[in-house]
This record gives C-alpha cells, structure tokens and sequence, in this order.
C-alpha cells in the first residue's frame, strides 16, 4: 500500500481576511469593521464553506474562470443576491488573492 500523501491545513483567519476584504456579497461588515470584531463574531464564518470550497478548487489546479463562476453562483443562485455591477470584479479579486497568498497553505509537522 503506498504512503498515504501529508495534506496541507488551511490558514482560516487567512481565508477569512481575503473573503470579507474582497467578496462579502451579502455586505455585512461595515465600513471600518474586521470579521473578527466583538460584534462580528456571530456571523465570521458565514462564508467559511464556500472559501474553503473555492481555495480546494484552486489548489487541486482549477482554471480561475471555474473557481470565479463557482463564487458568482454561490451568490446569486444559493445566497439568491441579484447579481450586483462588482459581482465578478469582487469573485475575480478573490480569486486573485487567495493564489496570492503563499502563507494560506500549512503542512503539519
């Protein structure tokens, strides 16, 4: 039987900085606020899934298109949010970001 392969672990708080600085379709933070905010902990994983979905998708080598479509169906077809005129620049800013970020992906010990 061969060695089973070490998966890497994702960095939440990570995720979380990229998804609410450049998705957040349903607009919950305000203006001067972090996801990790006294008042913001009730809803600072509300889209824990679909990032961590969405940086998967990314990592097993899905074309950015896929991954930017799959944030804009999250949106308007589960979230049911009308599709609003910076839809696609926030998915594709996503997107961006978390390929950016060379820290998003640890390795346990």
């Amino acid at each position: 039987m061969p060695p089973l392969s070490i998966q890497p672990r994702i960095k939440l708080s990570r995720l979380r900085d990229i998804g609410w600085t450049h998705w957040d379709p349903i607009g919950l933070l305000v203006e001067g606020q972090h996801w990790n905010d006294e008042d913001a902990k009730p809803f600072a994983d509300e889209y824990d899934s679909y990032l961590i979905a969405a940086a998967g998708m990314l990592r097993r080598g899905a074309p950015d298109q896929e991954v930017v479509d799959f944030l804009l169906q999250i949106e308007t077809d589960h979230m049911a949010l009308t599709e609003q005129p910076d839809s696609l620049a926030r998915a594709k800013a996503t997107v961006v970001a978390i390929k950016a970020d060379d820290e998003l992906w640890t390795y346990p010990e």
